[in-house]
């Protein structure tokens, strides 16, 4: 089992690549990270996006484009996003600012329920939040036999789930430029294009 921190996942590919990786086919990707086991799910978890209806269309295609395309392995999980206003102590002036919620949780939450359940032998966590430690220690408590490691997204790297999780590993730049989704494709019925925004 896959799970995936959209959040930390588009935000690395962004910082390293622009907009064009975005369209990333990431059961394909989830495909290669142990290819001589049976992949049960990738479990995606994000938050519809807030205040910003282009990019909360992208977003929602994208999530759409997956499940139609994989409806056996692909699993929304969605949390929230929360708007705060802060106040600059410099000069007095104020702005908005987004904070995504529930995704750590969730992940953590979803982890340990599916190790408990024997859902999966083997999980691989697409993220670089150390928030995570204490959701793959208990894991680790459930049973020794459960392999776990991170697959961390570009410029995301967690010094200590290295540490707790030895067997991680880096995504590289050439697995994510060759597994995208098709440009344009049909599933169930409904077409689906890579944003021309993410071009």
């Amino acid at each position: 089992m896959v799970y995936i921190d959209g959040y930390n996942l588009y935000h690395g590919m962004h910082q390293e690549f622009g907009r064009s990786t975005l369209w990333l086919d990431v059961v394909e990707l989830a495909q290669t990270f142990r290819p001589a086991q049976r992949l049960i799910g990738v479990k995606y978890f994000s938050a519809p996006v807030l205040d910003n209806p282009a990019a909360q269309g992208r977003q929602a295609h994208y999530i759409d484009a997956l499940s139609a395309k994989y409806p056996q392995q692909f699993t929304p999980i969605m949390g929230r996003y929360q708007k705060k206003t802060i106040t600059c102590f410099g000069c007095g002036r104020q702005h908005q600012h987004y904070e995504e919620k529930e995704t750590d949780v969730n992940i953590a939450v979803t982890l340990v329920a599916d190790a408990a359940r024997h859902e999966m032998d083997s999980a691989i966590i697409v993220s670089g939040d150390s928030d995570l430690a204490p959701a793959v220690r208990a894991v680790g408590s459930i049973g020794a036999h459960l392999f776990v490691a991170a697959a961390f997204p570009p410029n995301r790297v967690s010094k200590h789930l290295k540490q707790l999780m030895p067997a991680s590993f880096n995504v590289d730049r050439k697995r994510i430029k060759r597994l995208q989704l098709p440009q344009s494709f049909t599933a169930d019925g409904q077409t689906f294009t890579k944003p021309p925004y993410w071009a």
